[in-house]
């Protein structure tokens, strides 16, 4: 089979067709429809061919070397409704535009899982957008934890610099999350193994919910996640831009730099970001020791924007160091103790003074190094009226942790992954509203642990998937679907070692089998089949129906040893069988110039629903197992286990902008979440770790009338409501109720001007005004050890944190 995907592969490459398309342009003026002001600074872009303009001083806008057909184009500035069309361009084609004031933001172009762009509402698939300037206005640790806004969406948090996304209830390896337009690949299956990514260069996030996507095969049960690099400038025009943000909780310090530009076609693009941040504190815990962290990221984007379509390579390099809260304190007094030697070169405990807590780039030995290097080629060939889309992807992800401190700076665990992503899709030309897509795509990975201490073994995997989808428009009725079949190739390898836990390079005399070779094969099938209907102009409805699929990870499959980052010693099982889930979801909108909501239940039953379940003893308490090469103590021994599960809930969204009182908007969104798992006693019913119910509610006070100076300007006052979560996995006392809890928001935001160009833009915001302590429910330090002094057990999130940010634009060339 490889060696088939690799003539398919070669095929391709020599198959560029560079094919002679007419001379086309798009052309128009934008105006504000009230006032019939020219209009500056709108975007028209066309997701399909990831290209766009801006219109000038006088509402005038230019894009050339565009292909013949019918593409869908977004018109968008902030404080006016966006405008979504279909346009058909031959030769030199006029569009004038005139748009009108709106707080309405929930319409918007999908490009994440469709055949080809899509606007939000007619795509049968719920999904969420944030947009860039929601990403900015955001504090947040990273791009996940700025994600927390979107309905639905949760994180699985260790420390401030880890976070992994949840969707509806689901986590690790059942998101799949979506960079540079191919699967990001950094071993999801660990609990204190974040995302690698720049959120500074992160343009758009595309949320799709449930597993009805089926251009990104296994793993995608609970959805995609999908992170937008900006499009290209319009031809002979260089800019960029300058952020800068500080936060006064733990001194974060942060920079981005960002230059492009575009010259006939050939495109560029260059950023560099810091991060750096020493430890937080709360009203509770103080200063939480060793929960500081630094972050280098650099990226670079060349290719070509021509009338065939376009080619990009994409290099990027992201490096993070950051400390690993352990949460052990000194019985006495309830300060968190630090690892130190000893004269006899033993690891013991003391008592950090207090200016250690606000070092930066200070990582003592219980410290985690990760590093990610990725290229993407990214390909769109026009084929007379029809599309080629081809990418290539490489990844090299390097997880490097060291917790032992008398090895030195000797990492414990050391994992090297590398792999390369492949996806072709061929795109027939829509034909009476109906447009047909197939292809294939999957990946190859190979996995190395290079450290000292074995959880699972290495391994080497083959992804290979065949899909193809359909969508048909009769009249107000959008229907759409298709089905995929998937394969994966599993082989670990044995590894052994010496009475001293060595790893050795081949069995010896006496050596130990730790982890002996086994081969996995898996197939399944998913479809989504779905349906959007326009009632009105103001009134839509959706639903979809679709099965999923996801092969066990490697830790489920293989593991057996001490997870440091939780500590459990966790045994897999070769023997698992594949996920599978049917889900159905519907929603239901409206959409008016006072108000917008929008309610979205759904219901997902999975079959063989994999999590790690305590073992006991004999004697009826946990079984204690020990890893002698860890260095760590005994831990409880937790064996990945199958069950049936259901999970329900839904969403609703509503927006209420009143015409009559344009400068105040109020905005509320509810999510609920339901997991349950089938013919089990009460301690057991409920699957751990399940997000609580969560209300967010934000009012907003427009206040730039008639200033010259500050325009987009305005005050965000907002509440994070979290319910109480006692719908716990009771049953080892792993797993305990937590306290709901409120908190308190504010921002504010303007565009500073001079002679209508945007000098900078400030944004000024804090959360948790009040300095409330709190633990959440997905927060894994809140199982670290107990507080002596007050009886509180774990670690407290982040207290009252301020945020100054400041964006800089740079228009080197107009």
């Amino acid at each position: 089979m490889r060696k088939k995907i690799t003539a398919f592969i070669a095929l391709i490459l020599l198959f560029f067709p560079i094919i002679i398309h007419a001379q086309n342009e798009l052309t128009g003026k934008i105006k504000d429809a009230i006032t019939g002001k020219a209009l500056e600074g709108v975007v028209i872009y066309i997701p399909d061919l990831k290209s766009g303009a801006i219109s000038d001083e006088t509402g005038f806008y230019s894009l050339k070397n565009i292909p013949s057909g019918y593409f869908l184009i977004e018109t968008s500035i902030f404080g006016f409704a966006q405008q979504i069309d279909n346009v058909f361009i031959k030769g030199k084609t006029e569009k004038n535009y005139s748009l009108t004031i709106s707080s309405n933001e929930l319409n918007d172009v999908i490009v994440t899982g469709v055949t080809t762009a899509i606007e939000r509402r007619k795509n049968s698939v719920s999904s969420n957008i944030l947009l860039q300037r929601d990403l900015q206005q955001n504090i947040a640790s990273n791009i996940i934890d700025g994600m927390q806004a979107i309905p639905g969406v949760s994180q699985i948090t260790d420390g401030l610099a880890i976070s992994k996304p949840v969707i509806r209830g689901l986590g690790y390896n059942r998101v799949v999350v979506i960079n540079d337009g191919i699967r990001q690949e950094g071993q999801q299956w660990g609990d204190e193994f974040g995302i690698e990514l720049d959120e500074y260069s992160v343009y758009k996030v595309e949320v799709l919910k449930g597993p009805s996507s089926l251009s990104y095969g296994s793993d995608a049960m609970a959805g995609v996640v999908n992170f937008l690099a900006a499009p290209a400038l319009p031809e002979g025009k260089i800019a960029g831009n300058i952020i800068t943000n500080y936060q006064t909780n733990n001194g974060l310090y942060a920079a981005s730099f960002n230059l492009a530009g575009n010259e006939k076609g050939f495109i560029w693009d260059l950023r560099y970001s810091n991060k750096m941040a020493h430890d937080y504190k709360n009203k509770y815990d103080g200063y939480v020791w060793n929960s500081g962290y630094g972050e280098n990221n650099f990226k670079a984007i060349v290719g070509l924007n021509k009338k065939w379509g376009y080619s990009h390579l994409t290099a990027s390099v992201f490096d993070l160091k950051l400390g690993i809260v352990e949460g052990s304190r000194d019985s006495a007094t309830g300060v968190f103790t630090t690892h130190y030697l000893t004269a006899n070169n033993e690891d013991s405990l003391g008592i950090a003074s207090s200016a250690d807590y606000k070092k930066y780039n200070n990582y003592p030995i219980i410290h985690q190094h990760v590093r990610h290097y990725k290229a993407v080629w990214d390909n769109n060939f026009f084929i007379g009226k029809d599309r080629l889309l081809f990418k290539l992807g490489l990844q090299q992800n390097f997880r490097q942790e060291a917790n032992d401190i008398t090895k030195g700076n000797i990492y414990n665990n050391y994992f090297y992954l590398r792999t390369i992503n492949y996806d072709a899709q061929y795109l027939v030309h829509e034909k009476n509203k109906f447009s047909v897509s197939f292809g294939i795509n999957g990946m190859s990975q190979s996995s190395e642990d290079r450290g000292i201490v074995f959880l699972v073994p290495e391994y080497d995997l083959f992804d290979f998937g065949i899909f193809s989808t359909v969508k048909k428009t009769i009249g107000k009725l959008t229907i759409s679907g298709g089905l995929r079949f998937d394969t994966r190739n599993l082989q670990t390898k044995n590894l052994y070692i010496d009475s001293n836990s060595v790893r050795l390079q081949s069995p010896e005399t006496n050596s130990i089998t730790r982890f002996s070779a086994f081969s996995s094969n898996f197939s399944g099938v998913s479809g989504s089949i779905g349906a959007s209907y326009d009632f009105s102009k103001n009134i839509y409805g959706k639903i979809n129906f679709s099965r999923g699929f996801r092969a066990p990870n490697i830790a489920e499959s293989g593991a057996d040893g001490i997870h440091d980052g939780t500590p459990f010693y966790e045994i897999g099982d070769p023997h698992l069988k594949a996920e599978s889930s049917l889900q159905i979801d519907a929603t239901v909108g409206i959409n008016t110039e006072d108000f917008t909501t929008e309610v979205t239940p759904f219901i997902n039953k999975i079959n063989n629903y994999i999590f790690p379940s305590k073992l006991q003893s004999v004697f009826g308490g946990d079984s204690m197992r020990l890893d002698f090469a860890s260095g760590l103590p005994a831990g409880p021994t937790f064996k990945y286990i199958a069950g049936n599960a259901i999970l329900s809930g839904g969403e609703i969204i509503l927006n209420i902008h009143p015409q009559t009182i344009k400068w105040l908007s109020f905005e509320n969104s509810f999510s609920l979440i339901n997991a349950i798992q089938l013919n089990q006693t009460d301690s057991t019913k409920y699957l751990p770790y399940t997000p609580p119910q969560k209300l967010l509610s934000a009012l907003i006070f427009h206040l730039n009338k008639n200033s010259q100076i500050l325009q987009n300007t305005f005050l965000r006052i907002g509440v994070e409501n979290y319910f109480k979560q006692d719908k716990i996995y009771y049953k080892f006392g792993d797993e305990t109720v937590t306290p709901g809890y409120t908190l308190l928001n504010a921002g504010f935001s303007t565009d500073i001007v001079s002679k209508n160009k945007n000098i900078c833009t400030i944004h000024f915001s804090c959360n948790n005004l009040t300095d409330v302590a709190y633990q959440s429910n997905m927060s894994r330090l809140k199982y670290s050890d107990i507080n002596n002094v007050t009886g509180r057990v774990g670690v407290f999130n982040m207290g009252r944190n301020f945020s100054f940010k400041l964006i800089i634009p740079l228009n080197i060339k107009e």
